[in-house]
C-alpha cells in the first residue's frame, strides 16, 4: 500500500510540474479571432488580454454593426484560447485521473 502511495505522490508532482509549464506556454501564445469575414480582428493573449483589434475601414460608418462584429471577433479568440487551454491542460494531466467536474487549471 506505501509502495502506491508513494507511487501517486511522485504522479501528482509531475502532473504538477506539467500544469505549470502548460500555464506558463499558454500566458505566451497569442490568437487571433475573426468576425465579418475578417472585417474584424482581435488578437488576445492566453491569458485574455487584448494585444491588437483590426477594423476594415469599409464598416466603420456602422456604429452598430462594428459593436457587434468587435465582441463576436473577441468571442472568436476567447473561444480559441479555451480550446487550446483546455488542450494542453488534457496533455499536462494525462495518466493522471481526475474527478469528473473537475477543471484545471484550477
Amino acid at each position: 500500500m506505501r509502495g502506491n502511495i508513494a507511487q501517486l505522490m511522485q504522479q501528482a508532482q509531475r502532473m504538477q510540474e506539467n500544469v505549470q509549464r502548460a500555464q506558463e506556454e499558454l500566458a505566451k501564445i497569442e490568437v487571433t479571432g475573426n468576425a465579418g469575414g475578417g472585417m474584424v480582428s482581435v488578437t488576445i493573449t492566453g491569458r485574455m488580454e487584448c494585444r491588437k483589434v483590426r477594423i476594415d475601414p469599409s464598416v466603420l460608418s456602422d456604429q452598430e454593426m462594428v459593436e457587434d462584429l468587435i465582441a463576436a471577433a473577441f468571442n472568436d479568440a476567447v473561444n480559441k484560447v479555451n480550446s487550446e487551454s483546455q488542450a494542453k491542460m488534457s496533455a499536462a494531466t494525462a495518466g493522471m485521473p481526475l474527478p469528473p467536474g473537475m477543471k484545471m487549471p484550477f
